[in-house]
């Protein structure tokens, strides 16, 4: 399963000088939000992707296959949440822009509810987990809780 990290809120990221984003435009730092989002986005498609490869596999599991994909996507939400937080840092610090830096704020939240929501869709649908019966009225209730995420 994959869990969002708690990561520092400026990991060697808005309090450093060494951030490459320190002294970048208003404009540039949005961007990169941005730039971010596409990445997390790529990252879901290659969690979605790996899981359904797992369960393919079947009915001889590779989990070990599968347990490195989902690391290595960790790895990428881990990176991305750390810049997130520290773009936010900027925002509501040194940059004064609370209402921006509320809306990335926001933005951060609603990926973690999504990634753990995903993370536990793909248990639902595992059949070793899950006997081989899928619990459709929980993975129901979870896409219909989370759909404007999912």
């Amino acid at each position: 399963m994959i869990a969002a990290a708690p990561v520092p809120a400026s990991p060697g990221g808005a309090g450093d000088s060494a951030w490459p984003w320190k002294d970048a435009r208003l404009g540039t730092l949005v961007l990169r939000i941005q730039q971010l989002q596409a990445e997390r986005a790529q990252a879901f498609r290659q969690l979605e992707g790996a899981h359904r490869e797992y369960l393919r596999s079947g009915p001889h599991y590779d989990f070990p296959r599968y347990r490195s994909a989902v690391h290595e996507v960790t790895q990428a939400f881990a990176a991305a949440s750390r810049e997130v937080l520290a773009v936010e840092a900027e925002l509501s610090g040194p940059r004064a822009q609370p209402l921006l830096a509320g809306h990335v704020r926001k933005l951060q939240q609603l990926e973690q509810t999504r990634l753990a929501a995903v993370a536990q869709l793909q248990l639902l649908g595992t059949p070793e987990l899950t006997g081989g019966q899928e619990d459709t009225e929980q993975a129901h209730q979870l896409k219909m809780t989370s759909h404007p995420l999912l």
